[in-house]
């Protein structure tokens, strides 16, 4: 007896062409061993034709010699079924392992205790007919213009910080002509196939430059800027120690940078002079906040001399006024640190130095406490004679009264040359003017000849005050 496991196993990947064609062989060869010839095949017949007509009576008198000889035809006959069911069932299974669809189990058959896979999920070649037939597959060519990616080129660059990034040109993508054939199904794209390419515009590249300077990128800085000094140094022609000497700069001055030549030195202008300073020299007023701060100061305190003049704004803060009469230890009544806006309100009405009033009163009143300050809140003696001061002196109700008077008095009369467009549309008489200097003022303003000197003295106290 054939084991059809076995069979399957041996036979497993064969065509079922082949299988036919080794069963029609196996038939021929089992004619010529029982020498099949023409006679037997008709006695063959009668045998199945006398078993026909003897079906309705039973078969108990069938000749025993003639049943012997059937049970081998029929045997075969069996055979070849099952092997040929075995081979059918083998190769749905194959089928369906193929697709990924198939699962086995074992079960019995008969009495012939054969192992036989069968698949679960059995084929529906209906199914399958049916979803191929509805399979709508379309193709066409096509010409389509695309675009062509552009490149991105980076360049180191040494007057940038160290790692910044700035693009110098923006890139732009090509174009080309693209022939193509499309294949779709049932309306979805699926695929392409490129024919043929032509380039019709060339891309831009994109331009990158990286900076690599360790100096830009401790100090947060960049070509153009604003530096300022870190201590006194010496601007010079080239960039090197030994170079002729430019010009002499002082701590918290300002100056532009123009180019980097090497991390030690750097090219700047300075108040339109150009020239090469240390690079060890120099900050930001990002990396130094406070940098700015100190060179306005500093320039201020550039301008106070005792020949500057007194038609011009001081250039400070109501912040500044404030700091510079807090706690200034000979205003024993706090005459002036209580008018300080005061002072700074005259300067911006009628541009006159603020702190050249403030001094003109603290010499007056002797730091406000004269008696004409104390009873007439007069800080300037305005009025007063030198034979009799005190009753010839004007009263104010306030000091900030007395103030704003003596200030505009100052603009029209002693500061100004004569035609001066002044406050309130008017235009300076300059019936006292010699000059805009407090040497000037002087000589028609008080009869001791030192009274400039005197006034200067406290307003270089005040201005330092700032720093």
């Amino acid at each position: 007896m054939i084991n059809d496991k076995d069979y399957m196993n041996q036979n497993s990947g064969r065509k079922l062409t082949d299988v036919f064609k080794e069963l029609e062989q196996a038939r021929h060869n089992y004619e010529q061993e029982n020498f099949i010839t023409e006679n037997s095949r008709k006695q063959k017949e009668n045998f199945f034709s006398r078993i026909h007509n003897k079906s309705k009576y039973g078969f108990k008198n069938v000749n025993k010699k003639m049943t012997k000889k059937a049970i081998p035809i029929l045997g075969c006959i069996l055979l070849l079924l099952i092997i040929i069911s075995v081979l059918i069932i083998t190769f749905s299974n194959s089928l369906m392992a193929d697709s990924s669809l198939a699962v086995s189990e074992n079960v019995d058959v008969g009495a012939s205790d054969v192992d036989i896979e069968i698949n679960r999920h059995r084929l529906n070649a209906h199914s399958i007919i049916s979803s191929n037939a509805s399979l709508e597959t379309m193709k066409e060519q096509v010409v389509e213009e695309r675009d062509i990616p552009y490149q991105t080129l980076k360049q180191e660059c040494s007057y940038l910080p160290k790692n910044e990034e700035t693009t110098v040109q923006k890139g732009e993508v090509g174009k080309k002509n693209v022939t193509v054939v499309k294949t779709y199904e049932n309306g979805e794209f699926v695929s392409e196939n490129i024919l043929s390419e032509e380039k019709t515009k060339d891309y831009l590249p994109e331009i990158i430059t990286v900076g690599t300077s360790d100096f830009l990128a401790k100090i947060k800085a960049h070509l153009g800027d604003t530096l300022y000094l870190t201590k006194d140094s010496i601007l010079r022609k080239e960039a090197n120690d030994t170079s002729e000497e430019v010009a002499q700069i002082e701590q918290y001055i300002d100056v532009k940078l123009l180019e980097l030549p090497s991390e030690d030195w750097c090219k700047v202008s300075y108040d339109s002079i150009e020239g090469y300073l240390s690079t060890k020299d120099l900050t930001s007023a990002v990396a130094t906040p406070s940098m700015p701060e100190k060179n306005r100061i500093k320039k201020i305190m550039d301008k106070v001399n005792i020949e500057m003049e007194l038609n011009k704004p001081s250039g400070l803060t109501l912040d500044d006024y404030k700091k510079i009469f807090k706690n200034l230890p000979n205003d024993r009544y706090d005459i002036f640190e209580d008018n300080a806006e005061a002072f700074y309100n005259v300067e911006k009405k009628y541009n006159i130095n603020g702190i050249f009033l403030a001094s003109l009163a603290i010499h007056e009143s002797n730091w406000g406490t004269s008696q004409i300050a104390q009873d007439k809140k007069n800080l300037f003696g305005y009025g007063s004679y030198d034979s009799t001061p005190y009753e010839s002196s004007y009263e104010f109700e306030t000091y900030e009264e007395g103030i704003d008077l003596v200030a505009r008095v100052l603009t029209k009369y002693y500061i100004n040359p004569v035609g001066t467009k002044i406050y309130n549309g008017e235009t300076a008489v300059a019936t006292y003017y010699n000059g805009s200097t407090l040497e000037a003022v002087n000589q028609r303003y008080a009869s001791d000849e030192d009274w400039h000197e005197k006034v200067f003295n406290y307003m270089e106290y005040l201005y330092k005050r700032l720093s």
